[in-house]
């Protein structure tokens, strides 16, 4: 697998800390697809951002068949994180 820099919790500041500590709010630790954004914090923030809209927001699916699709798309694609 390749090497991805990210910044560690306990080195982050700023917009980051604050969603690294989102993250740990939500999910109980900071998940490799939220580390790898860790460079660049106003992305990472959009990129939650976007999530909740997708996974939350108002539509025609619930939660756990968003979660379902989510899944099955994943493990198609050969993705496992």
């Amino acid at each position: 697998m390749p090497y991805i820099r990210t910044v560690p919790i306990e080195e982050a500041t700023g917009l980051l800390a604050a969603e690294y500590e989102t993250a740990i709010r939500r999910a109980g630790r900071v998940y490799n697809i939220v580390g790898i954004q860790s460079l660049n914090p106003p992305v990472l923030s959009a990129s939650m951002r976007l999530y909740q809209a997708l996974m939350l927001g108002p539509g025609p699916l619930d939660r756990k068949t968003r979660e379902m699709l989510a899944t099955v798309t994943s493990r198609e694609l050969n993705c496992f994180y």
